[in-house]
């Protein structure tokens, strides 16, 4: 599932989890209904996504439909967007085949109660600030601290390294320990 936010961060959830239970019940990805929709949102101009979720299943292909050993293969079976409409009603876009190159788009209403319940999970994008948008700080610290962590290694390996090639200490022989006799 791709949960963007504004945020573009991506996260998996798998059956059994909260998370995937409230995602089914938002979307509902067995439903082959559709809901009149505005023009505007089939051309494309239609609110911003909230999230995208691809629906995959994994364990599938193997030979001989596939070139690699069985169970090993992911099937990407669905596509759905998530927007909020102006009024805030939640609208869930769907694509039931994204392998298949037409235009078998379905529209329908999701429930605000169970949208709230995603969002205040922070399936939808982490920490909000009052503007509504996600929380630009939230990963910096991330950033610094890998940084300085990768500096600190990086100039400490470099230092054993060198101390290691320069020592006069008795260590291995430098000389061959085998000689070849004529006989």
């Amino acid at each position: 599932m791709t949960a963007d936010g504004g945020t573009g961060r991506t996260t998996s959830v798998r059956t059994g989890e909260l998370d995937f239970a409230r995602l089914w019940q938002l979307l509902r990805p067995s439903a082959t209904d559709t809901e009149k929709v505005p023009q505007d949102w089939i051309e494309g101009r239609h609110p911003a996504v909230v999230a995208t979720v691809l629906w995959g299943t994994t364990g599938v292909g193997g030979w001989p439909d596939t070139d690699s050993a069985p169970g090993g293969d992911v099937y990407m079976g669905r596509q759905d967007q998530v927007f909020l409409a102006e009024d805030g009603t939640p609208w869930t876009r769907s694509d039931p085949a994204v392998d298949v190159n037409d235009d078998d788009i379905r529209w329908h209403r999701a429930s605000r109660a169970i949208y709230d319940q995603l969002e205040r999970g922070d399936l939808f994008g982490p920490g909000r600030t009052a503007g509504g948008g996600a929380d630009p700080t939230d990963h910096e610290w991330w950033a610094i601290s890998g940084l300085a962590a990768g500096l600190v290694l990086g100039s400490g390996c470099t230092l054993l390294i060198r101390r290691a090639a320069a020592r006069h200490e008795p260590g291995p022989p430098r000389e061959p320990r085998q000689e070849l006799i004529d006989l």
